[in-house]
């Protein structure tokens, strides 16, 4: 992600900042800029702004100054209530439990992220609400303790629709599920990830006449679903998993290995561009330390060749774990990518350069 400073006072900025703490400026994100800017209110009653990034007028979108859950501006001219960001809620929480915003805050906060990504890559993000083949989420929780788990909320997507359990944002519950599922890496912005992939298959592969070339890198994405996931809770993932695969359950299907796909290159992407933001500098100070040794002067949302960024990668992933273990925690990025699925994530990286038509 970009690195955000105070239009007004070049203090360092967090995304989700909603005041600045050096000059106490209010702020809001203006999606177009992808800019986190002071704002300053135009009528006494601080319905409206005018933002420091392109001086046009802007307003809070609805779950800014109501709930408190969003930071991002909205174009007057747009005729809207709700941000590019919260236009795509379909259902939220039930706000009148006590815990249910703190837990919807945190879903958003990630999904923000998520949206952020897309529109650096130059993705096309629609409301379901104006288009059938847009995207939308259903935030839901399980009202009973005493539900078997086929009653349970289920995180995932089916067309479009992107559902979220707000357990995921409960630490506690969430540790619970990434040890019972065996799941060594498992978070919030992961979950938003994988499950735009799903959406995102039937945008850029589907809908696109992209199925052959998807056939030949992720497999015969006919095969039956709810079978093969059955099998795959059954048996395992085969023993050789890790050869072909970016994890275990991306052997489950097709499907689930090109959304797993996804979110990794998700993830390589948004932490490669923080690195940039930050300059960081990779020199180690070993014998061989010349494998790794890299200067991050670029940004991936505009490299068009994937091999330039995996080689990025390897070195940045390497000093993330390596920091990560000195303050005592497990790797920030547990995963070993082999050369099929660098294969998969160079697809990935060229059926959105086309989509997007930067090739």
């Amino acid at each position: 992600m970009k690195l955000f400073t105070c239009s007004r006072c070049g203090n360092l900025l967090y995304f989700e900042n909603v005041k600045c703490l050096q000059c106490k400026s209010e702020l809001g994100f203006v999606p177009e800029e992808r800019a986190l800017d002071f704002i300053d209110p135009i009528d006494d009653q601080r319905l409206t702004y005018i933002s420091a990034a392109n001086g046009k007028t802007y307003q809070k979108c609805r779950n800014y100054y109501e709930h408190a859950v969003c930071n991002w501006m909205v174009d007057v001219e747009e005729n809207e209530e709700f941000c590019i960001a919260c236009q795509l809620n379909r259902t939220i929480p039930n706000l009148s439990i006590g815990i249910n915003k703190e837990l919807w805050n945190k879903l958003e906060i990630e999904k923000r992220r998520l949206m952020f990504s897309l529109l650096q890559l130059g993705m096309d993000v629609r409301s379901k609400n104006k288009d059938p083949k847009g995207l939308a989420f259903d935030f839901l929780a399980d009202h009973d303790e005493s539900f078997s788990e086929r009653d349970r909320v289920m995180t995932g997507h089916a067309d479009g629709l992107i559902t979220i359990n707000i357990s995921e944002a409960d630490p506690v519950q969430r540790e619970k599920m990434r040890t019972s599922m065996e799941e060594h890496y498992r978070t919030i912005l992961g979950h938003f990830r994988h499950e735009s992939g799903h959406y995102y298959w039937d945008q850029l592969i589907q809908d696109a006449d992209a199925i052959g070339e998807f056939l030949d890198m992720f497999g015969d994405e006919d095969q039956d679903y709810s079978a093969a996931l059955a099998r795959h809770y059954r048996e395992g993932p085969p023993e050789n998993w890790k050869e072909h695969f970016i994890s275990a359950y991306a052997s489950a299907h097709p499907w689930e290995d090109w959304a797993e796909s996804w979110a990794h290159y998700l993830h390589i992407m948004d932490t490669l561009e923080t690195a940039y933001s930050f300059g960081i500098h990779i020199e180690p100070r070993t014998l061989n330390g010349d494998n790794l040794a890299v200067k991050i002067s670029f940004s991936p949302y505009m490299e068009r060749d994937f091999n330039t960024i995996f080689e990025h990668w390897l070195s940045v992933s390497f000093a993330l774990n390596s920091l990560n273990r000195s303050m005592g925690h497990a790797h920030a990025y547990p995963f070993v990518i082999s050369p099929s699925v660098v294969n998969k994530l160079d697809f990935i990286h060229k059926i959105i350069l086309k989509n997007t038509e930067r090739i």
